[in-house]
């Protein structure tokens, strides 16, 4: 068997989220009486506030999807990136500059409310241009889409043209799903106003499939307003406007958040009643801000992306997205440095992996099946204690440091090193710098630590970092420590400032045998107190 044979076999039983969801779609296209052209992927974009990490977070693991697919099937596949631009601005984001100005807007489509920041022809296009920016960043392969131009260039009439056929169908899955007064004014349309150019919430009292139109009374002249449902005369309701993509485009695949699962169900019914089946996919659950709060860009709450990449790589940012995606998590700054050091971890692993592992191994699917070699000889963790321990934020320092522990290591042949020594430095200022809490040390560590102190002398400047650890190791188990989890601790809170740290052989290796004596000489001096 060929390597890549043996590659789709295993691939085929792979229990790796990604794959899973590549077999619905081989199954799906098996259902089809002739293959299809192409599979199509779609994402969802509502910019009615700046593009958020969640946003990210659906793209990338669509796009791991979609190269799972590519591995088993050799049907072509694209993925389409949706931004529901032409929807009402209903209410004005907490979060954004010239508020008045915004409020002026009320109603409009999102690309007909002027830019705020005063940069592009609307806040939908900046947005847009938002959402493009950061996603070409990242590399990912898609093709964009604006709802404002898809409506009003007559791309979905046909579709319109045959929701208004089935109107009364769709009107009978919608009403049970809404309140009694909603289900007063409910329509799949949202006609736009002729005069006014406002998307509106009013009911529909009268339509006509075969002139293709529908009426509306203005609510400002209480007059009856004829309009088409095509070339941009109507927006769809966002439940029938989902529908409507799904039918008019073929979506094939589009995944959705915990919180849609009811809105998917409902949606797939009236794609069904147009008369297509819905498209594959699965709902991953919501991430969370430091409250336990559901992150929303209205609210921006959370973090962003520019905020995620100051401090860590983007193989990290992947990372989170790719792991327990059906797992609620939290979405603050406390998981980065996590975050970075699994990824090195897996990256580390993979080369020495058998097959079936390396398809399980998040790496495969972040760097779509081909990871780099890992050439870091350290971790995140070890560096932002360098940091604090050097009292120093300034590259050229810590890369004394850094040469000393791995010696073939420089800022040009490793500059994925170098990007994490940026990180660090950026990471500690802004979050462990200001939560440092020295403590001074009790008897049993004070004894301890000058114990330490004294048995790093006798240590060969150059000796390995496990060598050191056993040293540190035998200290703790000769004092009277209840078990070494207090000495560790002690050692920590002592001489770094914090609860817990990284394993304190390699940071003594990479600090430096007398530069870690005269560190626990401050601990036990008090001067780290001082500081």
């Amino acid at each position: 068997m060929t390597d890549r044979s043996n590659l789709i076999a295993t691939a085929t039983e792979s229990k790796a989220w990604p794959f899973e969801e590549a077999r619905k779609l081989l199954t799906r296209i098996e259902r089809m009486d002739t293959p299809p052209p192409q599979i199509l992927f779609e994402t969802g974009y509502g910019p009615s506030g700046l593009p958020h990490i969640g946003t990210f977070g659906e793209v990338a693991r669509t796009s791991m999807v979609r190269h799972a697919f590519s591995l088993l099937s050799e049907v072509p596949s694209r993925i389409l990136c949706f931004s529901d631009d032409m929807d009402g601005m209903r209410k004005v984001p907490g979060n954004l500059p010239n508020q008045e100005l915004m409020a002026a807007h009320i109603d409009l489509p999102l690309t007909k409310v002027p830019d705020p920041y005063g940069t592009h022809e609307s806040f939908g296009h900046h947005n847009n241009a938002r959402l493009q920016a950061f996603l070409d960043d990242f590399g990912f392969e898609y093709e964009f889409a604006s709802s404002t131009d898809y409506y009003t260039s007559g791309r979905l009439d046909e579709a319109l043209l045959r929701m208004l056929e089935v109107y009364d169908r769709v009107m009978e899955i919608m009403l049970p799903t809404l309140g009694e007064e909603r289900r007063k004014t409910y329509s799949p349309f949202l006609p736009v106003c002729p005069r006014t150019g406002k998307v509106l919430q009013v009911p529909i009292v009268e339509r006509d499939a075969k002139r293709g139109t529908v009426v509306f009374i203005d609510p400002e002249t209480e007059e009856k307003v004829e309009v088409p449902v095509t070339g941009g005369g109507v927006k769809c309701q966002w439940k029938p406007d989902w529908a409507l993509r799904w039918f008019a485009l073929g979506v094939d695949y589009e995944m959705a958040g915990k919180d849609l699962i009811d809105s998917v169900k409902q949606s797939g019914l009236i794609c069904r009643a147009l008369g297509r089946n819905p498209p594959e996919g699965f709902n991953y659950e919501l991430f969370l801000d430091e409250n336990g709060e559901k992150i929303s860009k209205t609210r921006g709450n959370g973090i962003t992306i520019d905020e995620w990449l100051r401090y860590a790589s983007p193989e990290s940012l992947e990372l989170f997205m790719y792991q327990s995606p059906r797992k609620a998590k939290r979405l603050h700054f406390d998981v980065i440095p996590k975050n970075v050091d699994e990824y090195l971890t897996f990256l580390e692993k993979y080369p020495d992996q058998e097959v079936k592992e390396q398809l399980g191994n998040p790496v495969w699917h972040i760097h779509s099946g081909t990871p780099p070699d890992n050439n870091m000889p350290i971790s995140f963790a070890l560096l932002l204690n360098l940091v604090g321990a050097s009292n120093s934020e300034d590259r050229d320092v810590l890369w004394g440091f850094i040469k000393r522990y791995a010696p073939e290591a420089t800022p040009e042949n490793t500059p994925e090193l170098d990007k994490l020594v940026g990180y660090a430095i950026h990471y500690f200022h802004d979050f462990v710098a200001p939560t440092k809490a020295y403590r001074a040390a009790d008897e049993t560590e004070r004894a301890a630590l000058q114990d330490l102190a004294d048995q790093l002398a006798a240590l060969d400047p150059s000796s390995s970092a496990e060598d050191i650890q056993t040293v540190v190791y035998e200290v703790g188990k000769t004092h009277p420590f209840e078990n070494l989890r207090d000495w560790f601790r002690g050692i920590y809170e002592v001489l770094l400032g914090q609860s817990q740290g990284p394993r304190f052989g390699s940071f003594i290796a990479l600090y430096g045998i007398e530069e870690t004596r005269a560190l626990i000489a401050k601990g036990l001096n008090g001067d780290l107190l001082a500081g």
